[in-house]
């Protein structure tokens, strides 16, 4: 059978998720053909992910009737003919509900396939001299052998239709005592590892990943985001995913010398190595911003806004936030006024109205309240949509209020009166004190993540279920 010239460059899905038939432009005449086999900005047009091969294999084929496979490898790849026909046969070996899925194709010079990490690919040459080639992101190595989850190409609950019957072909010893379906190992999913993970926002992710065996955490003891041993112990080939909840959040102590350093070292260098970890790793990388990198003269901070921090704090934010941009995939989560687990503004505020003391709050500061559920809820959003990359403002949702707005509100959710609370500025309440500057207005647009489907919760109401669940027990 002639190879077809003159195709469209086209991708059809197939039953097997990710896993996407092109049809490939090729050009021929009297001397022979020629066809652009990986062309990448026409390929990710066309849809198909931007997995940076690393390496280019090439199987020959002397005679008809070669069969190879079931192998699933741990990384993707694009196959192609390079001459000669072949019959293809892919299997989802992938943990998952589609596992054991199957798709089958005849493919010859003009078509092309990509298959992703853990789907076992197999073929059977239908021409003599047929070279079947490779495309694939990750370098072979005797140990990766490891890590193939194998299928026997006989398997009989795949059911896989032969031209050739394979009494008839050319296998391998190997092959052919590979595992029956119900026998194999399913292969897992690439990991999420959580750093910061002893931090307010660190419990909110350990509880909303609770029961995923494919998440892992460490907090500072398990991986010191400082330390350039932390980063060599990790294999990051078995991870797709960093979300970077480790940062200095002293934003008074980064006015000094010894906090200056620390902040820097934290906020910055430390997102430099992860920044650069997850583009040699093709990793996806989640890192939380603030408010702080904002003068807070906008009444309303998008995620388009010029950075304009005022102290230390802010301007490491800032510059961490700089250094995560360049990572091709990333998620910069931009929050405010943080509250969890630990000390916080609205656990002091409750405390002072237990102990029945009148405390002054600053009342020329506006913004949101931001509880570490729902910013942890709103990351796992953006990963299980697969949203845009990019930056995303998430706060509670409400109308923006002053600290003495929201401290009134908890000495009256706490049973004091709100008139136990006054309000003064931002200079009378520092005045005299060694203290950073403050943005007046935090209040960061909700637009955008809303746009992905993601409805944060509202600040009164998170705050009225703190209140109750986490301070005022019997």
């Amino acid at each position: 059978m002639p190879t077809e010239f003159s195709k469209k460059l086209a991708a059809h899905e197939t039953p097997i998720p990710g896993v996407v038939l092109y049809d490939l432009p090729v050009h021929g005449d009297n001397r022979g053909w020629f066809k652009e086999n990986w062309q990448r900005e026409k390929m990710l047009a066309l849809g198909l992910p931007d997995f940076r091969p690393v390496q280019n294999n090439i199987s020959f084929n002397e005679k008809a009737g070669t069969t190879r496979g079931i192998h699933a490898e741990p990384w993707d790849k694009f196959i192609s003919v390079a001459t000669g026909r072949i019959f293809g046969a892919w299997v989802d070996l992938r943990e998952g509900p589609t596992f054991g899925a199957v798709f089958t194709a005849e493919l010859d010079p003009s078509q092309a396939i990509f298959i992703p990490r853990g789907v076992g690919n197999a073929f059977q040459t239908l021409e003599d001299n047929t070279a079947y080639t490779y495309l694939v992101n990750d370098h072979w190595s005797a140990d990766a052998q490891g890590q193939y989850t194998f299928l026997n190409l006989a398997d009989e609950s795949s059911a896989i239709t032969w031209p050739i019957p394979l009494d008839q072909a050319e296998l391998s010893d190997k092959d052919k005592a590979h595992p029956r379906l119900q026998e194999v190992r399913p292969m897992q999913p690439k990991k999420v590892l959580v750093l910061g993970a002893d931090g307010q926002l660190g419990k909110a992710l350990r509880e909303k990943f609770d029961g995923d065996s494919f998440v892992e955490f460490a907090g500072r003891r398990e991986f010191d985001v400082t330390s350039d041993d932390a980063f060599a112990r990790v294999n990051w080939k078995n991870y797709s995913t960093i979300i970077n909840a480790a940062a200095f959040t002293s934003v008074d102590a980064a006015e000094t010398a010894e906090g200056r350093a620390a902040a820097w070292r934290i906020n910055v260098t430390a997102v430099a190595r992860l920044a650069k970890c997850a583009v040699e790793q093709d990793l996806t990388l989640v890192h939380v911003s603030s408010d702080y990198v904002f003068d807070g003269v906008q009444e309303v901070h998008g995620e388009d806004e010029d950075l304009t921090p005022l102290g230390v704090y802010g301007q490491t934010k800032a510059a961490g936030d700089a250094v995560v941009s360049i990572v091709p995939r990333h998620y910069i989560v931009r929050t405010s006024w943080v509250i969890g687990e630990g000390n916080n503004f609205v656990k002091t505020m409750a405390s002072l109205a237990e102990r029945g003391i009148s405390p002054s709050v600053v009342n020329d500061q506006t913004g949101r309240l931001s509880f570490t559920q729902d910013i942890a809820a709103g990351i796992k959003h953006l990963l299980d949509t697969k949203a845009e990359y990019g930056v995303y403002n998430l706060s509670n949702e409400g109308k923006p209020q002053s600290w003495a707005d929201i401290a009134a509100d908890v000495f009256e959710l706490a049973g004091s009166k709100r008139e136990a609370v006054t309000g003064v500025s931002t200079e009378e309440y520092f005045s005299g004190k060694t203290a950073a500057p403050r943005p007046l207005s935090s209040t960061l647009s909700l637009a955008k993540i809303k746009s992905t489907g993601f409805e944060p919760a509202s600040s009164s109401n998170r705050l009225t279920e703190y209140l109750k669940n986490e301070l005022i027990k019997p």
